[in-house]
């Protein structure tokens, strides 16, 4: 049994991740999916609903627990603690392409993940 743990930030991502996922999981699995707002000032209600909209194909398809977060942290500082509070295996986020000069870096959200997590991260590509 493996406990999975989604980032979502976008229905676009979600899938990108359902296609992943979806050869991955086994029948006993658990797929947590999270999408994290900043929250306050940095936050608009179009923003909220979005981020409950980008959880829906995970939930409706994968039976996957979602969460929204809004306490004030950065997405990687949702991600590592949920996992922590969940004992999650393996971290899943959707990644961008990069320019050339960019390939070099990832985004700073998942570049941060990947330094500050101790567990597996599997990053997808958003496009294909």
């Amino acid at each position: 049994m493996t406990t999975f743990l989604a980032g979502v930030d976008s229905e676009e991502t979600a899938e990108h991740l359902l296609a992943y996922l979806r050869g991955r999981i086994d029948d006993d699995d658990t797929v947590y999916a999270v999408n994290s707002q900043r929250g306050g000032d940095d936050t608009s209600d179009d923003e909220v609903a979005a981020g409950k909209s980008a959880l829906e194909p995970l939930e409706e398809e994968l039976g996957a627990d979602g969460h929204q977060l809004v306490r004030g942290n950065s997405p990687q500082e949702d991600m590592i603690q949920f996992a922590r509070d969940h004992d999650v295996d393996e971290l899943v986020i959707a990644i961008r392409k990069r320019s050339p000069t960019g390939k070099m870096l990832f985004g700073s959200t998942a570049q941060d993940l990947l330094l500050e997590t101790d567990r597996p991260v599997v990053t997808v590509p958003r496009q294909r």
